[in-house]
């Protein structure tokens, strides 16, 4: 009886390891997804309420009353699903239903919809006042990575 305590005990220490490897391996994978601003855009650092309320189309100028133009990616795209849960601390099902709501309402728009990071970049670089997010290295010098703060 004890034995099989024993093997089962050790089964569980196994497997439960197993998991925390994985869990581990999976995690390392998760890409570092940076804010990105065209050059016009004045601030330089925003926090992450300012966020969420951008790419929840809540805010749609920037303080110096240029339009802000919101750009994401898909949402089966591995980045936005990390830019969703990392940095706005929600789900992408979430933002598809708030956009679908002031769409529906006809209170508001939805972002634009890319289908790659090197979209996104050409895009906010050449639209004033527009936003969005990658987690691919900028090689583009018509680019600021804003700052994203904690509080």
């Amino acid at each position: 009886m004890n034995q099989t305590r024993l093997h089962l005990f050790l089964a569980l220490l196994v497997f439960s390891s197993c998991l925390l490897f994985v869990a581990f391996s999976v995690g390392s994978q998760v890409p570092e997804v940076k804010v990105v601003v065209n050059p016009s855009v004045d601030p330089k650092d925003l926090s992450v309420e300012q966020i969420r309320r951008i790419f929840s189309m809540r805010q749609t100028t920037w303080s110096n009353d240029q339009t802000i133009t919101v750009y994401v990616l898909a949402n089966q795209h591995q980045t936005h699903q990390v830019f969703s849960t990392q940095v706005l601390g929600m789900f992408p099902y979430q933002l598809d239903r708030i956009w679908n709501k002031l769409v529906y309402s006809g209170l508001g728009e939805e972002p634009i919809k890319l289908q790659s990071e090197e979209e996104m970049l050409e895009r906010v670089s050449q639209k004033p006042g527009a936003i969005g997010y990658v987690a691919q290295p900028i090689n583009v010098d018509k680019i600021n990575v804003i700052k994203v703060l904690e509080k």
